[in-house]
């Protein structure tokens, strides 16, 4: 019974110094790590999956005609499609780029907008050529009055 002793004066010590106290720490509810964008990926091919989306594959460039008259440019796309659904899904990096810029390639892929568009332009630029020509005529005709005013002056 010594060892008993020995053990109940040794609590009776604990508890003089600040009390008895469990062993361990508190328990603490489990923190979740934040959620990467590689899930959202993962969910996007998977929704994806579901559809039931195919790879396209020999596609060399995709372009989209906004409304007001620029092109989303995507070079070496990846595009699915799902028929039954009648989606289409492009993924690559979007450049937005003038008509201009891409006008003798792109000809067979406009519609009858973008033709509309695109004659639009032609009359506006044949309008502003036609004004340069007219400064011009104008400009010649101001130097020959000039001259004209020089020799009676002479």
């Amino acid at each position: 019974m010594p060892e008993a002793t020995a053990v109940a004066a040794a609590r009776a010590k604990l508890l003089a110094k600040g009390g008895a106290k469990k062993a361990g720490n508190v328990r603490r509810a489990r923190k979740a790590p934040a959620a990467k964008a590689g899930n959202d990926d993962k969910r996007l091919q998977t929704t994806l999956k579901r559809l039931g989306t195919n790879n396209i594959p020999g596609i060399d460039e995709v372009n989209m005609f906004k409304e007001d008259g620029t092109i989303m440019h995507f070079k070496q796309p990846k595009v699915q499609a799902a028929f039954q659904s009648n989606t289409y899904v492009v993924n690559g990096t979007a450049e937005d780029k003038s008509m201009q810029e891409l006008l003798p390639g792109i000809l067979s892929q406009m519609g009858p907008e973008s033709l509309q568009y695109l004659q639009k332009m032609a009359s506006l630029a044949g309008a502003n050529a036609a004004a340069g020509e007219a400064g011009e005529e104008d400009l010649q005709v101001d130097f020959e009055a000039a001259g004209a005013s020089e020799e009676k002056a002479e």
